[in-house]
């Protein structure tokens, strides 16, 4: 091969070389850019719709305070709490802070914080709601809100968080990324792994 045919291949590789480093860039650019649009279209949305409904996740008998006292600067509202306190604390705090009883239903299906959200999310969608406000205590807000917008956004519901002031620290990152891939399983298996989680903390 003379010099214009190795010239001509060089140019030639060049060129595939470029065109590949062009393909990849824009791979990357367009998986940042699709997720970081969506969470913004999503974030938006979630303060252009009026919350339908109030979810309550249990864990403290001062969520349920809280949630009372919220729920009656919103009495249009129906109330979810799920899990939480034995059912009759539950009703008499709602009761005590003047919360007619037809609006609370007491859901006692979860055993954590990724089945708060895959025990009712079907029960929400078919009933047409589409936002709800969000209430826990603010240093388990980031889990639960990781955990809701992957179960309850696969079902087109938003969540618009009211945290609970408390005085904890937030909690450990590790556990909202072992409860979002839990909620990737149960959204692409139906399983959520609550017992293999169970066993693991029992440990």
């Amino acid at each position: 091969m003379g010099l214009r045919g190795l010239l001509y291949l060089n140019h030639a590789r060049a060129r595939v070389n470029r065109s590949r480093r062009f393909q990849v860039r824009s791979l990357l650019w367009l998986l940042l850019l699709v997720p970081a649009l969506w969470f913004s279209y999503r974030e938006v949305k979630r303060y252009f719709v009026q919350p339908q409904a109030i979810l309550v996740l249990g864990g403290t008998p001062s969520r349920e305070n809280f949630a009372a006292d919220f729920a009656r600067l919103h009495p249009e509202l129906p109330i979810w709490v799920s899990g939480g306190s034995p059912r009759e604390y539950t009703e008499s705090v709602f009761a005590d802070a003047g919360v007619s009883p037809t609006r609370l239903h007491i859901d006692r299906n979860a055993v954590d914080t990724v089945s708060n959200f895959t025990t009712l999310v079907d029960q929400f969608r078919a009933t047409g709601i589409n936002s709800v406000y969000l209430i826990t205590s603010d240093y388990h807000m980031r889990r639960a809100c990781v955990i809701g917008e992957l179960v309850f956004g696969s079902r087109g519901i938003d969540l618009r968080p009211v945290p609970m002031p408390s005085e904890q620290t937030t909690e450990p990152l590790a556990k909202t990324v072992r409860d979002g891939a839990r909620a990737i399983l149960w959204l692409t298996t139906g399983h959520t792994g609550s017992t293999l989680v169970r066993r693991a903390d029992d440990r």
